[in-house]
């Protein structure tokens, strides 16, 4: 039986003044707020931020505001649920375009919070993280995580443009995000890990468990060529089941990152997905192809590098009305619910 609870303009406004005063404050007028009934209500608003739109704006960046000034020149998705202005693409995700121009490099720094790269458009730069040089390709997944330095540099021809996926509105809440600046680092002479000891699935260099290099990250890039390999050899050998790959920590199997997790999608032609509803929020980037998707009953048409977000406890449906696959790569908070004990699946009604 739900109670009626009592509401703060039927206290005396003496009592109101007194416990402001005190710095004190009335939980029952704000329970069903904190502790909504049955379900979560999302601020997060399913939005689509369409990259034909957006990709004129971040290239006049570019012109308006040098590197130098800019340190990494970055547009980020501000959830409309929030309002303008507001860095948060969801709850706990933060996201943003970055564009390097032909020869920009930024330096380096490390910070609190972990956050990926997915590369958008164009080639030639690269990213360096701990000493690692790492090449920046469409669809690749780059991490920078928690503590390790990062910098990088563009030695092509043409923009290159990245989407930024930072837990950095976790950091925010818990007062405990900043960061360290450094000079440029001097990388290592030699192809990352992802093309020398993780180039195969299922394999990683054997090393004498007791001298166990620290494993929390030792793979910074997953190129997109295998992911999209891998995702078509799957497809061709699940009948209905969905086709997704999560992005994993080659030494332990866990989630590439300790908040954010990455899971790599692909829509077979003329497929339908209704995946079931959990608590995590999550943002769509698309790498190939097209589609729509409805969201809580937002409907997004959307295209290659568009990106769009889904609320908690979202209904969403994906469908590919094309003869060709459409590819997508989830961010999503799941690795931290895990670790707090409450991610949830509910079936759809």
């Amino acid at each position: 039986m739900s109670t009626q609870l009592g509401t703060m303009e039927e206290l005396p406004q003496s009592y109101r003044d007194a416990m402001a005063a005190a710095s004190v404050g009335p939980l029952w007028p704000q329970m069903r707020n904190a502790l909504p009934h049955g379900a979560p209500k999302p601020v997060t608003r399913s939005h689509l931020w369409s990259y034909a739109m957006l990709r004129p704006l971040v290239i006049e960046a570019g012109e308006l505001t040098p590197v130098e000034k800019a340190e990494r020149r970055v547009l980020f998705l501000a959830d409309p649920g929030r309002g303008p202005g507001t860095m948060q693409a969801t709850s706990t995700i933060y996201a943003g375009l970055q564009l390097l121009k032909p020869g920009e490099t930024a330096p380096a720094h490390k910070h609190t919070p972990s956050a990926a790269r997915i590369v958008v458009e164009g080639e030639g730069a690269y990213t360096v993280v701990d000493g690692e040089k790492l090449p920046m390709v469409a669809g690749d997944v780059i991490l920078t995580p928690t503590g390790c330095w990062h910098d990088h540099g563009h030695s092509g021809t043409a923009p290159v443009i990245w989407l930024d996926a930072l837990d950095l509105p976790l950091f925010m809440f818990l007062e405990g995000s900043y960061a360290v600046e450094s000079p440029l680092q001097a990388p290592r002479n030699r192809p990352d890990t992802s093309e020398v000891e993780y180039a195969t699935a299922g394999l990683a260099p054997r090393r004498n468990r007791s001298k166990r290099p620290d494993a929390a990250f030792p793979m910074m890039r997953y190129p997109w060529a295998r992911t999209e390999a891998a995702l078509r050899q799957m497809a061709a050998h699940h009948g209905g089941e969905a086709v997704e790959l999560d992005y994993i920590n080659p030494e332990t199997g866990e989630h590439a990152l300790h908040v954010l997790g990455f899971t790599a999608l692909m829509l077979r032609p003329g497929e339908t997905l209704k995946p079931a509803l959990n608590s995590a929020s999550a943002l769509f980037h698309v790498v190939q192809g097209s589609g729509v998707s409805t969201v809580n009953g937002a409907v997004h048409h959307w295209s290659a590098k568009d990106t769009f977000s889904a609320p908690v406890f979202a209904d969403i449906e994906h469908h590919n009305p094309n003869d060709a696959p459409a590819f997508l790569i989830r961010v999503h908070d799941t690795p931290l619910q895990e670790k707090l004990g409450y991610y949830e699946e509910r079936a759809l009604s």
